[in-house]
């Protein structure tokens, strides 16, 4: 059956995946962003429905005045005796750390801390029902880098070995992503090397004796697009793989979408599926000559794959928020007060561009190269206040159509650009505001276009190019893709209704 990549667009990067009978859940990387570690449901690994968070508490989750790229760190889920667990990584604070719960729709446990250092945790039981916890870095300065397991206590996080270097991984740099498998008497490890971006793979080796000595597959990369510069996805790396209830494996892993015509991307690394097969030598092949393509096919589960759609409309109407939105480290509680049909948002001290902060601001995922969002605004505006819509990757990088106050009954619609440390209104036009205003932004491979309404009419304000919201322009090291929002800065504003909208 044939399908079509990625399964998860937008930023979904480093996906975790486990079966339980005919149920596939699926988690990613959030980083910065709150509630942390989404989690997907599937009964045929194309249609994925969001069905909650692992980490939806301050408790759990403490991300306060984190750097942009910081926080969540790689998941890991794993199902074992009618519990799941899920391990990760708060590189902002507590390092990594387990939760569990039995129903993977309700409320994950506190978390338990574990002593082994390094990142991209993972979890695996072995037949005797041992539990052993693996990562990659440095755990301790006398045995340098490399990827340590130890046994552990999954419910409590304490370490019942101390930490065992078992490789350096098969000769890539960055050795990371480590995942354990068991089959036919083999363990087999599993790595992500060459780094997260063009020079990604993902290795794997094999050993008798979970403790190594571990033999390299012959034929690795099992996957890399890193000389394959026509192929529309590229940086595939760091996967987990699944066997499904009819005997069939598959791979989950994470790639880019590059813009045409330029090595950058806007959208952050997606999540793509492949099948995986098992050969009599006991190695896996994946994909196409190591490659995942856009449009692939294998025996699917479950029933037949109906049309992905990427859209989502929201009018307030109840009394949370839809699962959809996320926020920028976490929420101040009080400045987001849902009430029938509307949501008020409160600005708090700290705006889009302040540095590690917490903005008022809901936003979902972009997940296309051609998507349109609106906004509808109402409420008195303040002098000196900036609501609207915007194009945001990060504190330094983002675009926003706006309306502000600057005297008594002078209202204006502006587009600001923040591009590092370039912060400028660069379009300002005098509006009637009637208490209520709709806002639009466009996206193309070349431009983000923005628009105000008047007159039952959308006007456009000015664009902003697509590459300047890219991963690769970012001043610092940045893993995470574009985000329509809408926000508040220095007063309050209603929000009544946003869609987001693929644009055929």
């Amino acid at each position: 059956m044939k399908y079509k990549n990625p399964i998860l667009p937008g930023f979904h990067p480093d996906p975790s995946i486990c079966c339980v009978g005919e149920d596939f859940y699926l988690i990613t990387s959030t980083f910065e962003f709150f509630p942390g570690v989404p989690i997907y449901h599937s009964k045929n690994l194309i249609n994925w429905e969001l069905i909650g968070y692992c980490l939806t508490a301050d408790s759990q989750l403490s991300l306060t005045r984190g750097k942009p790229s910081s926080g969540i760190y790689a998941p890991t889920l794993r199902y074992h005796d009618g519990t799941f667990f899920m391990t990760t990584t708060n590189v902002t604070r507590g390092g990594n750390f387990i939760v569990h719960t039995k129903d993977i729709r309700g409320k994950w446990s506190e978390p338990a801390w574990v002593r082994q250092g390094g990142i991209d945790p993972s979890l695996f039981w072995d037949d005797d029902g041992t539990c052993y916890f693996v990562s990659n870095g440095s755990v301790n300065r006398e045995d340098g880098y490399g990827i340590f397991l130890c046994e552990i206590n999954p419910f409590t996080g304490e370490m019942h070995t101390t930490s065992h270097r078992l490789t350096n991984g098969c000769g890539g740099r960055c050795a990371e992503a480590p995942h354990i498998y068991k089959r036919n008497g083999w363990y087999y490890l599993m790595l992500a090397e060459g780094g997260t971006e063009y020079g990604h793979m993902v290795t794997i080796q094999r050993a008798k004796n979970i403790y190594g000595p571990y033999e390299k597959c012959p034929h690795n990369p099992i996957v890399t697009h890193r000389d394959a510069p026509e192929n529309p996805f590229q940086a595939t790396g760091h996967a987990d793989i699944v066997e499904d209830q009819n005997g069939n494996w598959w791979l989950v892993c994470l790639g880019i979408r590059p813009l045409p015509k330029v090595w950058l991307h806007n959208l952050g690394r997606e999540t793509l599926l492949s099948p995986f097969t098992w050969h009599e030598d006991g190695w896996p092949t994946v994909g196409r000559n190591h490659e995942i393509d856009l449009e692939m096919e294998g025996p699917l589960p479950g029933p037949a794959p109906h049309p992905v759609s990427l859209d989502f409309e929201d009018r307030f109407e109840n009394d949370t928020l839809h699962l959809r939105w996320n926020f920028v480290r976490n929420p101040k509680r009080e400045c987001y007060r849902p009430k029938k049909g509307c949501l008020v948002m409160k600005a708090g001290e700290d705006g889009l561009s302040t540095p590690r902060g917490n903005p008022t601001m809901i936003a979902v995922r972009q997940q296309a190269f051609c998507m349109e969002a609106v906004a509808r605004l109402e409420g008195d505006v303040q002098i000196g206040q900036y609501a609207g819509l915007t194009a945001f990757y990060n504190n330094d990088y983002h675009y926003d159509i706006l309306i502000t106050k600057e005297a008594e009954e002078h209202h204006y619609v502006c587009l600001r650009k923040r591009v590092a440390d370039i912060d400028v209104i660069v379009a300002r036009h005098p509006i009637d505001y009637p208490n209520a205003i709709q806002f639009k932004i466009k996206s193309d491979p070349e431009w983000y276009t923005f628009y105000y309404e008047t007159n039952g009419e959308f006007i456009e304000l000015g664009r902003g190019r697509t590459t300047l919201l890219c991963t690769e322009i970012t001043h610092t090291m940045t893993f995470t893709g574009t985000y329509w929002g809408i926000f508040t800065e220095n007063g309050e504003i209603a929000v009544t209704y946003a869609a987001v909208k693929r644009i055929v």
